[in-house]
């Protein structure tokens, strides 16, 4: 399971990472090549210092029953919405050069705010053992309310880093077409997150008293 897992994941990375080349039309692409490092380091990061425990890896391949209908949708649309803000910005800061250049400093900016979403998200699916890729109530495996560490200040930390990484995106590629479908990929994570919380708050035991702990569901000290 382990195995596969991680043979799916990298065949997946690759496939998103060479949308961004085919769309930019060339190998020679700055942006494309820093975001792929990224991208590598980021895995070698995930099954190294950052690895998961092997039943969690097992549960992130492949959920149990009891996923949620609306979270497939989501996440379907989801899927989409990247697909297609991988195009616009390899067509955009790759091949037509539609946006205007991008001062370095923004540049470096996307590569930090990208490079530390990322991490921040590995490490809240490190922290937390129930980090499933769907939302659902884990209840074979004995599901917990997970408290502690980034837990403390913000009840869905991973989705947090999420909104890190997308606000680097345009920056990092310097282009600003890509934002349009990055809004739909932000709002969907909102939707998300009030969705899967509302679930948490009414079936997950404790999650309701830890809620009233820490108050943030995503952005800290806002909402």
């Amino acid at each position: 399971m382990k195995g596969g897992y991680i043979i799916k994941h990298f065949a997946g990375t690759i496939v998103f990472f060479s949308i961004l080349f085919i769309s930019a039309g060339r190998f020679d692409y700055l942006q494309g090549i820093i975001y792929v490092a990224l991208g590598l380091l980021m895995g070698v990061l995930n099954y190294t210092v950052l690895k998961p425990d092997p039943e969690l890896l097992a549960e992130r391949s492949k959920p149990g029953e009891g996923a949620e209908k609306w979270d497939k949708e989501v996440l379907g649309i989801s899927f989409l919405m990247t697909l297609l803000m991988y195009v616009v910005a390899g067509l955009d800061s790759g091949r037509f050069h539609w946006s205007p250049d991008f001062h370095p400093v923004l540049v470096i900016t996307g590569i930090i705010l990208t490079a530390a979403g990322q991490l921040l998200f590995l490490i809240a699916q490190k922290q937390n053992k129930f980090f499933s890729s769907m939302v659902r109530i884990q209840e074979e495996r004995g599901h917990t309310v997970c408290d502690t560490e980034l837990y403390k200040f913000v009840r869905h930390p991973a989705y947090f880093g999420t909104l890190i990484q997308a606000a680097g995106f345009p920056l990092l590629f310097g282009s600003l077409w890509s934002i349009i479908p990055l809004s739909v990929i932000i709002l969907l994570q909102f939707i998300r997150t009030s969705f899967e919380d509302k679930k948490l708050r009414e079936e997950l035991a404790g999650y309701a008293e830890y809620s009233m702990k820490t108050r943030y569901r995503l952005l800290p000290f806002i909402w």
